[in-house]
């Protein structure tokens, strides 16, 4: 027999769950006693920290991350960074301690009262074990939950006595031992029928998303829009880049309104989306969204996606082996290459302050083509996906779900899961507000990354939406007289504040080849008309 403390580490063991990032609390101490020496802990000073980190960490390996949080004043803290992860389908396996079973059922302080349904409906399943004996097992199967399509968090409450109880040693070596296989590749019928589909049409276009952001899945479709000449598209709202985005094919970053989109997209008779969702809007603006000639098929691995995509058909399965296999299958096509797609207007780089284009712009002429980008800077995002090109997967993240809070705590995990990576941070004044603490994180851990922090003392973002509404009168979008600065000092962060864009590029550029954490705040004045 074994307790099931050792029982639950066996298990994270066999799935690679050896960084854990967290807050604990009292309930968690009987679970965190004597850390095992092979484990890493990742202290976050707050729960939306901590998801955070975990979030950019599982989305940059693509694996499981186990995050430790503290009964229900822990996971609610935590739900606002969660909202991202969920959206962003991170493998997220949160443990969450429970006070111990015999003040359950009483008024006792920090017992959860419902702890499987504080989480939802942010998590694929969140579970408290009947019987401390059943923890192993649920441990397991939340691992396996968390890696399936669609990928995503799950929960696991533990009341903190549960610990200490004893298990079947040989129970736990067959759950450490069990693996779940995935085989969603497409059959060849369906890849034969998209085949003559795409061959048939007069003008089809791929339209990619977050699903396709890896090495397969570049590659793929990659070869698909060379063979095909098919023009490219980065479908709206989409949360990381499935293209890269100073290819030839590549057409741009399509906006969040039906209008716009079916503008967008006029004259194509199909429309191939990979990866994506079909289609996340933001604003209402009624609208055609195809012409009455056009199709529209969705390759995902989601059967809720599938099922509510407003129109046309879907493919329910891996959209990377069905791009790769499409790329086999096709004839070459014989249709002229698509023309490039528009690029930036030129922007003034002597403008005081700048213009948040001309930041990007500054930035783009150091980054690294290998560089990591996470943007929250949400009132110029179009700006920050026109001036940088995209030039390896894994190269850009944004908050899936907008929950304010997601850039500096995903950079400090995507420099963790990648450390030879260089990862840079740029968020907006309004949004560094939302994850302060995870500058101690940074400093403490020595994660070597770059925030910049675009400042304009308000919430532009809001300003731009109010103005699309037509609202006069609305308080509460100036954020005035926040020192930056000084606040990333006091953490111990390397902190300086540039005017030009000269000087923005030179302190990127020192930030790129000094240890630790920078941060680099830049005025900036207007973007580049509004979003909507």
């Amino acid at each position: 027999m074994i307790s099931v403390r050792q029982a639950a580490f066996d298990i994270f063991r066999s799935h690679h769950l050896t960084t854990v990032f967290g807050n604990p609390g009292s309930t968690e101490l009987p679970m965190l006693a004597d850390f095992p020496a092979d484990f890493r802990y990742v202290l976050g000073l707050q729960e939306g920290v901590v998801v955070g980190m975990a979030d950019g960490y599982a989305q940059a390996t693509g694996r499981p991350v186990l995050v430790n949080l503290h009964s229900a004043p822990g996971v609610a803290t935590a739900m606002g960074a969660l909202v991202n992860a969920a959206a962003a389908r991170s493998p997220l396996v949160l443990t969450a301690g429970q006070q111990v079973r015999a003040l359950l059922t009483g008024p006792a302080m920090l017992t959860n009262p419902e702890p499987t349904v504080l989480p939802r409906p942010l998590v694929k399943w969140s579970v408290e074990p009947p019987r401390p004996q059943d923890v192993p097992a649920a441990l397991a199967r939340a691992a396996h939950l968390a890696m399936l399509p669609p990928r995503g968090p799950v929960l696991v409450s533990l009341p903190m006595d549960d610990w200490a109880a004893e298990v079947d040693e040989d129970d736990v070596r067959s759950l450490a031992a069990r693996r779940v296989a995935v085989s969603a590749a497409p059959t060849a019928q369906v890849l034969a029928g998209l085949a003559a589909r795409i061959a048939a049409a007069r003008s089809p276009v791929l339209l990619v998303g977050a699903g396709l952001d890896s090495p397969a899945g570049w590659a793929a479709a990659v070869a698909l829009a060379e063979r095909c000449r098919l023009p490219v598209y980065w479908a709206p709202l989409e949360p990381r880049c499935g293209f890269p985005t100073g290819h030839p094919a590549f057409q741009g970053v399509l906006p969040p309104s039906r209008e716009r989109v079916g503008k967008a997209l006029e004259g194509h008779d199909l429309i191939l989306v990979a990866g994506a969702t079909a289609f996340r809007w933001y604003p209402y603006v009624p609208g055609q969204l195809l012409g009455a000639d056009a199709e529209l098929v969705l390759l995902t691995d989601d059967p809720d996606e599938a099922a509510r995509a407003e129109l046309g058909e879907a493919v329910l399965t891996d959209p990377v082996a069905a791009l790769a296999g499409l790329a086999d299958e096709v004839t070459a096509a014989r249709r002229p290459a698509p023309a490039p797609g528009p690029r930036p207007e030129p922007v003034d780089l002597s403008r005081r302050p700048m213009t948040t284009a001309a930041a990007y712009a500054a930035m783009a002429r150091v980054l690294p083509a290998e560089a990591a980008l996470v943007c929250e800077a949400v009132s110029s995002m179009r700006d920050c996906q026109d001036q940088i090109r995209i030039a390896r997967p894994g190269g850009y993240y944004s908050p899936a779900g907008a929950s304010l809070g997601f850039g500096v705590p995903a950079a400090i995990g995507v420099r963790m899961a990648q450390p030879d990576r260089p990862v840079v941070a740029v968020v907006g004044d309004g949004a560094f507000q939302y994850a302060v603490p995870a500058l101690w994180s940074a400093v403490r851990y020595d994660v070597g990354l770059t925030v910049v922090v675009l400042r304009n003392d308000r919430y532009a973002v809001l300003e731009d939406y109010r103005d699309f509404l037509g609202l006069d009168g609305v308080p509460g979008l100036q954020v005035p007289g926040i020192d930056t600065v000084a606040l990333a000092r006091g953490y111990g962060v390397t902190a300086l504040r540039v005017e030009g864009a000269d000087e923005l590029a030179t302190a990127l550029r020192d930030s790129l080849a000094r240890p630790g954490p920078t941060l680099i705040e830049v005025p900036v004045g207007g973007c580049s008309g509004s979003h909507w």
